[in-house]
This record gives C-alpha cells, structure tokens and sequence, in this order.
C-alpha cells in the first residue's frame, strides 16, 4: 500500500448481516420482484473487499458482508420486495466451497432478471503478504501452512471468477481514497449504469505492468522529458510537460490512430456487455510521458461520449 494511506486495505472482522435499514414493508402474496442493480464483492483476502463495500454502503448501496452464495438469490428478492434497489453483497473463502456455487448463484441471478456485476479485488502477493503481517492475522485458507501456501490456495479457488469478473481492482498500490475514487467513478451514477466506463492509467514500466488493464499503450517512443533540466521536477499534468510531449513528432498521430481503434473496439465491448475498461499507458518512470498521454486520452474519451476518467498509479513514486 503506497504511503499516506489512512488505514490498510486488509478485510477487518465485520459482523455479518446488511449494513442499511431495509424496510420491512412487504407483501407476502406477492411473488413478482422487480430487477435489481447488484454487486458481488469477491476476491483475494486482504486485498480489500471489505473495504470495498464500505464504499458502496456510503453511496447508497444495500450493502451485506460475508454472505454464502445460496443466500444470494433469496437476499436479492427480499431486497427487490421492499424497497431496495441497489444491492451489493461481499462473498470470500470464509463461505468455504464458494468457488463453483458463486457462479451458479450469479448465473441464477441472471435468469431471474436481476443485473449482476463482479468486482475482483486483488493485489500481488508480497502486498498480501505485508498487510496479514502488519495485523498478525492468519489467512483463512493458511491451516497448518505458511501464509504464501494460503494465498496460493486462494488464488486457485478464484480462478474461475476471477476470469468472469466485470471490474478488476488491483489495490497493491491504492490507498482508500484511491479506492474510493475507482468504485465513485463505476458506480456512483445515481442509479443509472452507463454503457461503458473507461479509466485511463498511467503506470511507469519500472514498477511493472498493472494487472488490471485490458489494454496497453507504450508512450515510451516519445523523448523523455526527464532529460530536460527544467522539466524534470514537473510533471504530465503541468501545462510545460504536457505541450512538450503532445507537441513531439507522432504524438498527435499516435493519440488520432489510437482513437481509431478504440472507436472499433467500444461499440464491440458494450454489444458484448463490457462495462468497464482499463486503458494503461506507460513509460519509464510513470511521471511525465505517460501521464500527459493519459489525461489527453481521458479528454478525448469523453469527447466520444465514454465516461473516462484519468488515475496515474505511479505518480509521485519516484
């Protein structure tokens, strides 16, 4: 977790059970239930789901934690019959064999006419790791190995819905405010879920690639300002680096060519029901190219009527 973070990502014990007031005023004769917008929560421990519903709850979200998959539909129904609209439920390996009934249950959602969406929230191991040891806890899938062995349990009980998942969220390198931001800028829309959202990343390929992006640039062909005396403590967003790098030779021809093929591939993500997309950018260090690239993206993006918005992972790390 970077610096500056007010408190740790890793899942803290939190009573199980809603975390709103849901209105008791329902009908039992009825059997009809209106469709509902929900969130499934998952992920590796310690990375931050509980985290993660805590910001849900606060835009609005009828929130439940640590709640088994064969609950899921039932808790959905009884939401939709009062007067819940928006449900979000956090499901880990302390459901135990959750893995395969976590998808039947999403699946069966589906069917019934509600509107699931997955968010994984993960984070590399050593990040995992230095979160359990900062709190002394042991992970839930550990028993009588090392924590390592129960990371690597988990990640291969995850597999599955990892790979289904609608919107990753890697916190290695987020503090709660970052995360707040990320899920604000998914799902803070007042109920209206737009076709497709975009982040834009930039990231400095010397601190590795971002495991969450679905597409990656390289703005590494452009020169660096790092080696221009009087730009080396600025950064992307100032005025100074950003005319310096859009105003190099390809730049403006990359960003046109690039917006082309985005212009192919969103309609394709939204006829196959993408939500979300993660476009990184990267260079060197994640502080000048990449970032005046990403925020110029973003501006671009939501000039064609995407929802973008621009977060810059490594920025202020060197």
């Amino acid at each position: 977790m970077t610096e500056g973070a007010e408190r740790p990502m890793a899942d803290d014990p939190a009573p199980v059970g809603p975390q709103n007031g849901l209105s008791t005023a329902l009908d039992p004769a009825s059997t009809e239930t209106p469709p509902l917008e929900v969130v499934v929560v998952t992920g590796l421990s310690g990375a931050g789901k509980n985290s993660a519903g805590r910001v849900l709850e606060d835009l609005g979200w009828f929130v439940v934690e640590n709640l088994p998959p064969a609950l899921l539909l039932p808790m959905v129904e009884l939401g939709a019959r009062g007067d819940v609209r928006r449900f979000a439920a956090v499901v880990d390996v302390r459901s135990r064999a959750f893995s395969s009934d976590l998808q039947e249950a999403i699946r069966v959602m589906s069917e019934a006419g509600h509107r699931p969406r997955v968010v994984y929230v993960h984070a590399r191991d050593e990040v995992l790791v230095r979160r359990y040891e900062s709190n002394r806890r042991e992970h839930p899938l550990q028993g009588t190995g090392t924590l390592t062995d129960g990371i690597t349990a988990e990640r291969t009980l995850l597999r599955g819905i990892a790979g289904e998942a609608d919107l990753w969220v890697d916190t290695s390198d987020l503090n709660v405010h970052q995360l707040r931001a990320t899920l604000e800028n998914a799902f803070a829309r007042e109920g209206r879920t737009p076709p497709l959202t975009a982040t834009v990343m930039s990231f400095g390929f010397k601190y590795g690639l971002p495991l969450d992006a679905d597409l990656v640039v390289d703005a590494r062909f452009l020169p660096n300002p790092h080696w221009i005396p009087e730009l080396r403590a600025h950064s992307g967003r100032d005025a100074d680096v950003r005319d310096y790098v859009l105003g190099q030779p390809g730049a403006e021809d990359f960003l046109d060519r690039y917006i082309e093929v985005l212009r192919l591939l969103v309609p394709g993500y939204r006829r196959e029901g993408k939500r979300y997309l993660t476009l990184a950018v990267g260079c060197t260090g994640g502080k000048h190219r990449s970032v005046a690239i990403a925020e110029e993206f973003a501006r671009r993006l939501s000039a064609e009527g995407v929802a973008a918005v621009a977060r810059h992972r490594d920025l202020g790390r060197e």
